[in-house]
């Protein structure tokens, strides 16, 4: 079973420590102490947490998708060449980048400050995890 410390629980979730220990003590995430005597958090009650308090913008209006894995966001630059282009935004606190077609940045209207939504496809998303903690 994956614990995690207070802080790096805040860290994962986006939080201070303190917000994290006011959850702990409202009840809202349960914690206990380890081997060490340290309070620690349990990693599934921790990823149910950050899923009931995620809150990503909505989708533009007029915009609909079965894409699950979508992030709103604003375009902060735009690299075009003659036949390519890598676009990049900022959705929340992620950065998404995407090469794309230079037709496709013009069709779009794609510039730095624009609104975008990027969508992900699940199956090319790479999972990786902290090694020696």
């Amino acid at each position: 079973m994956s614990q995690l410390r207070i802080r790096d629980a805040a860290i994962y979730l986006g939080v201070s420590d303190d917000t994290v220990r006011r959850w702990i003590d409202n009840g809202t995430l349960a914690a206990s102490v380890d081997g060490s005597g340290r309070k620690v958090v349990d990693g599934h009650a921790l990823a149910l947490v950050a899923r009931s308090h995620a809150s990503p913008p909505s989708l533009p209006d007029g915009i609909a998708s079965s894409a699950r894995n979508r992030f709103v966001g604003l375009v902060t630059d735009v690299k075009v060449d003659k036949v390519m282009a890598q676009v990049e935004l900022q959705c929340g606190p992620f950065r998404v980048v995407s090469l794309m077609s230079s037709e496709a940045v013009r069709e779009l209207g794609l510039e730095p400050g624009s609104v975008a939504v990027a969508s992900i496809k699940s199956t090319n998303v790479v999972v990786e995890t902290p090694q020696g903690d």
